[in-house]
């Protein structure tokens, strides 16, 4: 009897705890098998989202790589893409791939917005940062051949100011000659010419700084 009396009293406290906090222990309880799960219903739409990207971007690859492609059903497909499967890695190929194409054909206005997208897509510290260099070094090099020189370095203003790859020093330095500020594209030149390894790209650049410099 005393053994029962006991062990009652050992569990005394703990009652008297769940009696006083039941509410705010059942909501927490509660908020926890909320979020596990969200995260498994999200995996699960995740999943599926991107499974059903791959199905569209087999249908994408086979117009793309066909001999003469079809730039309606492209802009479908990319279309869809973009309001079905926007977070897919599949969305950004599509978008990298579709943006070439239209610098190719020299639809700048389209292949400018379709980096554009692809950049809104990729900023940010876990996105995917080559896509969003790729992007927008081919942005800028558009911008640079349409004149638009602040829109320009604009788009490259994030590495060109750091310590970042030669060809976007170069880069840079074209488009400051361009606006006129020579001390600030030798800058960049020199930046370039540091960083590149073999000579014959090492060679170009001391030629740019010469002919800016007299």
């Amino acid at each position: 009897m005393n053994n029962v009396y006991e062990n009652n009293m050992r569990f005394l406290p703990i009652l008297k705890f769940w009696d006083k906090y039941k509410k705010i222990i059942s909501l927490l309880v509660l908020t926890l098998i909320g979020l596990i799960t969200f995260f498994i219903i999200n995996k699960q739409i995740n999943k599926y989202q991107s499974e059903q990207a791959a199905l569209i971007y087999n249908d994408w690859q086979t117009e793309l790589l066909s001999e003469e492609p079809n730039i309606e059903n492209l802009n479908s497909l990319l279309d869809e893409f973009l309001n079905s499967y926007k977070k897919t890695g599949y969305t950004q190929l599509a978008l990298l791939e579709k943006a070439n194409l239209d610098a190719k054909l020299k639809n700048y206005d389209e292949a400018l917005y379709n980096f554009n997208e692809l950049i809104m897509l990729t900023d940010g510290a876990r996105d995917n940062k080559i896509f969003n260099k790729i992007s927008r070094v081919s942005a800028s090099r558009i911008l640079l051949s349409l004149e638009r020189y602040d829109e320009a370095l604009s788009m490259i203003e994030k590495y060109s100011l750091g310590d970042t790859n030669a060809p976007i020093h170069e880069l840079a330095g074209d488009i400051l000659f361009k606006q006129g500020k020579v001390n600030l594209a030798i800058n960049q030149y020199e930046a370039a010419e540091e960083k590149y390894t073999d000579q014959t790209s090492k060679s170009i650049i001391s030629m740019k700084i010469a002919s800016i410099s007299n």
